[in-house]
């Protein structure tokens, strides 16, 4: 974000153009099934992507597949038709492509939103100034709207372990696709469901894998049909692991990790940091919105999704702050309709008013 970024602060009127009703942030698919409410109520919105179209459903690894079914990846009515029980990343990536065109939602892509600020002078109807750079020529923009939803979800920022060496071209907290992995030594950190999703894969490609975890055991969380695999190859030592143990650092060719008060140095060519994600919570706070500090759910009501910043909405798995495997496709798709009824609601009424001024004066 920009140091000279004005967000969350009081700024002038800008005097060009009339503002849209609705800005949303985030082209994922709670941001397109807020778009789609948005059109169907004939609210004039723009969808503000920093990326492509369900930009983190790209960059999840490559042969995924969902724990879902297609029903409930859907959006706007639209049929996901797939011939498996469960959809492909692939498949994924079609569907939300065919909705987008479907409904010609208009998606600015390419744009970082680097600021929003409240605008002053409106009376009681909520507005905002909407900063946003461009990665082509690095351009500004600034949009004017009534409302915001905030639905930029939480996989662009990993949780970091703070430990010498986590920034090494070797190291990622991304996993891809397994094949680059073969005939080399892979310490995967973690013990939840992509950590085993990751190692298993790797270990079949033909990888060397090392499983660390803090934890004394694999997580919870891992589904039902991939915890008897990795427990299998764990057993049979084909894929090693280390539990009650930390990283202590990360070095060219090796991980060093303390279990028990030993010490310990693994090979690696490669380091995969599979410890999850969270919410980008000090720019929420910088808009406004007040942050629990223990969850990071950002305040808002309920019912409308709507934060204590009037006219600010979250939307999809912000709504959950750190408890990321709380909100899903699933249920974040239909935060948007609740919003937009709000917002039309709140609209509504602050055109009424204009309109009781206009006639006693």
């Amino acid at each position: 974000m920009p140091e000279d970024a004005d967000v969350g602060q009081e700024l002038p009127i800008p005097k060009s153009g009339s503002p849209l009703d609705l800005i949303i942030v985030g082209g994922g698919p709670a941001g397109l099934a807020a778009a789609i409410a948005a059109a169907q109520a004939g609210l004039e919105y723009r969808v503000i992507e920093k990326g492509m179209l369900v930009n983190s459903i790209f960059h999840f690894p490559a042969h995924m597949t969902f724990f879902t079914s297609p029903e409930l990846l859907e959006i706007g009515g639209i049929p996901f038709t797939t011939p498996y029980q469960k959809p492909t990343r692939e498949e994924a990536l079609r569907y939300y492509r065919r909705v987008a065109d479907h409904f010609r939602l208009k998606i600015v892509f390419d744009a970082a939103v680097c600021s929003i600020g409240r605008v002053a002078g409106n009376g009681n109807r909520p507005s905002f100034r909407i900063t946003t750079r461009s990665k082509v020529g690095d351009a500004l923009r600034i949009y004017r709207s009534h409302a915001v939803i905030l639905a930029t979800g939480y996989y662009d920022h990993p949780n970091l372990l703070g430990v010498p060496g986590e920034d090494l071209p070797h190291v990622s907290h991304y996993y891809r696709d397994a094949h680059g992995f073969f005939r080399k030594s892979v310490v995967v950190v973690g013990g939840n469901n992509s950590a085993a999703i990751a190692a298993l894969e790797i270990f079949r490609a033909g990888g060397r894998v090392t499983l660390v975890h803090r934890g004394d055991g694999l997580g919870a969380a891992i589904k039902y049909w991939v915890r008897p695999d990795i427990e299998n190859r764990i057993k049979e030592a084909s894929i090693a692991a280390w539990f009650n143990a930390g990283v202590v650092a990360i070095v060219p060719g090796s991980v060093r990790i303390e279990s028990g008060g030993q010490f310990k140095e693994i090979p690696a060519d490669h380091v995969l940091l599979m410890t999850g994600y969270h919410p980008e919570v000090e720019f929420l706070r910088l808009t406004g919105i007040r942050i629990n500090d223990q969850t990071l759910v950002p305040e808002h009501d309920q019912s409308s999704f709507e934060t204590n910043v009037p006219g600010l909405y979250v939307a999809g798995a912000l709504v959950a702050g750190q408890e990321t495997n709380r909100i899903f496709i699933e249920n974040g798709r239909f935060h948007g309709e609740a919003i937009v009824k709000h917002l039309r609601t709140r609209l509504n009424e602050a055109m009424t008013d204009n309109q009781q001024k206009f006639e006693s004066t």
